[in-house]
């Protein structure tokens, strides 16, 4: 609530036709950061009683803002050590190359990212792998085993600086 004289206004943003207020804002913000606390464990956080909390949850997932909940794997732990960004031009941009191109990486377990872009790259996958030399055998066995690729260009990630799967809900209100 912002204190407009003796008004008080709230204000809501609509996300996917979903209205969020602040308090489905902040619930969105410890669900992010840790998708393993309870409905009560949420309500006591922004200080409303657990069944309402529950229902703005359901609500909330109903409406499709919550996707899913996962568990974050630590890729080092893993011994998963390299993050490449590849830029990938493909043959012609004709529509069976680009849904056949689509269709495949969907395919690749290392492909964590991909997205079609503009200028003059056609596509940028994030590929995730254990070494150098994994990676050079998944471009040589795979990616490049596809036809309609012409040109990859890879972008090795020397150190992390950012990365995080919260989104700034923050900041929408």
């Amino acid at each position: 609530m912002h204190n407009l004289g003796k008004t008080y206004v709230s204000r809501a943003i609509t996300l996917m036709g979903t209205e969020l207020n602040k308090q489905d804002i902040n619930i969105l913000n410890i669900l992010q950061s840790d998708a393993s606390k309870t409905s009560s464990d949420v309500a006591d956080i922004v200080g409303m009683s657990q069944s309402p909390c529950w229902r703005r949850i359901n609500r909330i997932e109903q409406d499709g803002v919550i996707r899913k909940k996962v568990a974050l794997l630590d890729r080092h732990a893993l011994g998963m050590d390299l993050v490449v960004f590849a830029t990938i031009n493909l043959t012609t941009s004709g529509r069976q190359n680009l849904e056949e191109f689509e269709h495949s990486v969907q395919n690749f377990d290392e492909v964590m990212e991909c997205y079609t872009m503009t200028g003059i790259w056609d596509y940028m996958l994030k590929i995730i792998v254990k070494d150098i030399r994994n990676y050079e055998s998944f471009v040589r066995d795979r990616l490049l085993g596809l036809p309609m690729i012409r040109e990859i260009h890879s972008h090795i990630a020397v150190t992390e600086i950012k990365n995080t799967t919260e989104l700034p809900l923050k900041t929408q209100l």
